[in-house]
């Protein structure tokens, strides 16, 4: 079998950070659970360490000081040496036999470089779980957050991992614009048949503002948004050029 390494970036989420773990630790398929703790100030690397001891799949990764979730997920990418790669955020958790179907559906579609797992959305408050345009606009969200993904190592790093423009560290996005990428090189499916991660609400998160954008409850202010968006097509661009470079590359043995 062919395992994954799940990477859990971590930045003062000791008030979930053990609920993700259990989840993470019911997942056969995952080899290692790599908890990149992005300089916490609270217990996080505490309750890292706590796991890592009673379990060996799990491992503590710090970084020297905060540098954002993306450069979090890349560093643990890097440290990875499994053929397929995980992210879940510390406010979410996996459902019973997520990985499984993702495993299994990357074993059986060779050629796909990634798959998404559909999404359950828990503690949403009603003006924005309640709205009629809920579930069209939440499906984007599947589409794109973090712990939904589960891709090929290869084809990660060909991408160049999680945009780390400082435009993103600021304003989020680069969970979108990663997406976008993955869509344009490789394409992308989501399994639907099922809720197989649990994105768990938090006052401020990525997935409240973006649908308080779309649902009509907040105003887009047209500079952030212009930013954001010149920010995700220079991203585009640098991650197209990386993979056809790549795949131009020749194999030593097999001819100029």
């Amino acid at each position: 079998m062919q395992p994954i390494t799940i990477i859990v970036a971590c930045y003062n989420g000791a008030a979930t950070l053990a609920r993700a773990l259990d989840s993470c630790l019911a997942q056969p398929e995952a080899e290692r659970i790599l908890v990149v703790d992005d300089g916490s100030t609270d217990a996080s690397a505490n309750i890292a360490r706590i796991y890592a001891m009673r379990e060996p799949r799990v491992r503590l990764v710090q970084m020297p000081d905060p540098g954002g979730a993306a450069r979090a997920r890349n560093w643990g990418a890097l440290q990875a040496a499994t053929p397929y790669l995980a992210f879940l955020d510390t406010g979410d958790e996996y459902l019973p036999h997520a990985l499984a179907a993702a495993h299994s559906h990357l074993e059986q579609h060779p050629h796909e470089a990634a798959i998404r797992l559909d999404v359950d959305y828990a503690g949403f408050p009603d003006r924005l779980a309640a709205h009629p345009d809920f579930a069209r606009h939440a499906e984007a969200i599947s589409n794109t957050a973090p712990s939904s993904l589960v891709i090929r190592r290869g084809a990660f790093l060909a991408l160049g991992g999680f945009p780390m423009d400082e435009t993103f560290r600021r304003h989020g996005g680069e969970d979108g614009a990663l997406a976008w990428a993955l869509s344009e090189a490789f394409g992308q499916r989501r399994l639907i048949d099922a809720k197989r991660v649990r994105l768990h609400y938090r006052a401020g998160m990525a997935a409240e503002r973006y649908l308080s954008l779309q649902l009509g409850l907040s105003e887009v202010q047209a500079a952030l948004h212009g930013e954001t968006l010149r920010a995700s097509e220079a991203f585009l661009a640098t991650a197209m050029a990386s993979v056809r470079q790549t795949c131009g590359l020749a194999l030593r043995g097999q001819g100029h």
